[in-house]
């Protein structure tokens, strides 16, 4: 079991915890035959997942190069994920030519995908989000795929279920989460078609000190503003655990593709976390709405299963986002819409 510390102090720090691997991951890179792409790789996830790469390959003493696709915000983002010794390369993955000059690897980490705003540009979020899945499927279809998707493609269920389970029929709410389940179909239907091994990995809200559900609830509570109740609970998991189980699911790709729920374990109360806040910026929050008999929550049990449970409760992760935020510490400014209940993010 990892310690971590009481306090995390500044983005070297956070940056150094997000990307530590953990000894199964170090195994699995000992072991793992061939070298890894991340398509996407300038998101919010991207850079921390790959360092954990990188760092896991040095502990295992193994050499593999590791390559990052992205069309990249800035080229000061691009020379931070380089200097973790990841080679770069810039590129619109929806471009077909140059889809076909990325070099072919043994393994694939898929994070592509459009959703903050993709009410305003439906047609480009189906073609990120489906069309391009079907162009990586036959651009890899002899590696190994792990491919981001999301918890959305389930419907809201009834909070006292204990979450949306990976044998349940999707039910998605909203063109967004149409279109994330379209990612999966094109998997599927290359894993299928090309016998390639995919892990489909519903993710439900991975967080951190500058971003996620947690910070845009205690944003709310610490500047006097109204928390909205609408989706009363919710599930989050510390993304240093998402990142070592997203490693892992290497391991477990088969076809047809295995889909894999992650997130945390606890049903948190948007009510109760906003309240836990309250205690630490000594305010009482408002609140508006209330809550609905239903969320969007996903039962992660198999991963638990196949990986073990994540280290960081979620206790830790409202103490650590409650002392950066007091401290006034850099925030990456991109809410999630967590309150949305008809899918239009």
């Amino acid at each position: 079991m990892t310690e971590y510390p009481d306090k995390i102090l500044n983005n070297e720090q956070l940056e150094e915890i997000l990307s530590k691997p953990t000894p199964e991951v170090v195994k699995l890179f000992s072991r793992l035959d061939g070298d890894i792409i991340f398509l996407g790789i300038s998101g919010k996830i991207g850079p921390s997942l790959a360092r954990m790469t990188t760092r896991a390959c040095n502990e295992a003493g193994v050499q593999k190069k590791i390559i990052g696709v992205s069309l990249f915000d800035s080229k000061e983002q691009r020379k931070s994920i380089e200097s973790y010794g990841i080679e770069t390369i810039h590129g619109d993955l929806l471009n077909t030519d140059f889809i076909q000059s990325i070099p072919t690897v043994k393994n694939v980490i898929f994070m592509a995908g459009m959703k903050f705003g993709s009410e305003e540009n439906i047609s480009l979020t189906w073609a990120v989000n489906s069309y391009l899945p079907a162009l990586v499927s036959e651009r890899f279809l002899k590696s190994r795929i792990v491919a981001f998707s999301t918890g959305c493609v389930y419907p809201l269920v009834p909070v006292q279920s204990g979450g949306s389970l990976e044998t349940d029929k999707p039910a998605p709410v909203g063109e967004y989460a149409q279109s994330c389940l379209g990612r999966e179909r094109m998997f599927e239907y290359g894993s299928i078609q090309n016998k390639t091994p995919v892990s489909l990995i519903r993710l439900n809200y991975a967080v951190e000190m500058r971003y996620g559900v947690l910070v845009d609830i205690a944003l709310k509570v610490k500047n006097n503003i109204p928390v909205d109740l609408s989706m009363g609970f919710f599930n989050v998991i510390w993304q240093g655990d998402a990142n070592a189980m997203i490693l892992r699911a290497l391991e477990y790709c088969e076809s047809p593709a295995k889909i894999i729920n992650i997130t945390g374990p606890e049903t948190a109360s948007v009510r109760q976390v906003a309240q836990q806040f309250g205690e630490y910026f000594n305010t009482k929050p408002k609140f508006e709405k209330q809550e609905a008999k239903t969320a969007l929550l996903s039962n992660a049990q198999l991963s638990y299963n196949l990986f073990g449970r994540p280290e960081v409760p979620l206790n830790q992760i409202i103490h650590w986002i409650a002392d950066w935020i007091n401290n006034e510490k850099e925030l990456l400014g991109k809410p999630t819409h967590y309150e949305v209940r008809d899918g239009k993010y």
